[in-house]
């Protein structure tokens, strides 16, 4: 049961970061931007579970994207994504 609320958790930030994209995608930054909001504010409220998920799947997913279609994180992610998007990006080595 704990590892299809899992998966079911995942999957759901995955579902998150594919709207967020579509979002950019379309040009509609200013919803873009609540939906990074949202995920920021589900990141404090959450279990470590529910943070690892918007770590490694929603941030990841969302980064990757802007990165490759050149946008400029720095002004779409809010303090704490960023900072978090900053740990992965220094634990990669890049």
């Amino acid at each position: 049961m704990k590892n299809r609320a899992k998966r079911n958790t995942y999957s759901q930030m995955q579902r998150f970061a594919e709207i967020t994209k579509q979002l950019i995608i379309m040009g509609n930054i200013g919803r873009a931007k609540q939906c990074m909001s949202i995920a920021e504010n589900i990141f404090k409220k959450g279990n470590s579970e529910v943070k690892n998920a918007i770590t490694n799947v929603y941030i990841f997913s969302v980064s990757t994207f802007m990165e490759l279609h050149k946008c400029n994180i720095r002004n779409l992610f809010p303090e704490i994504l960023k900072s978090e998007y900053q740990k992965q990006i220094r634990a990669s080595g890049i």
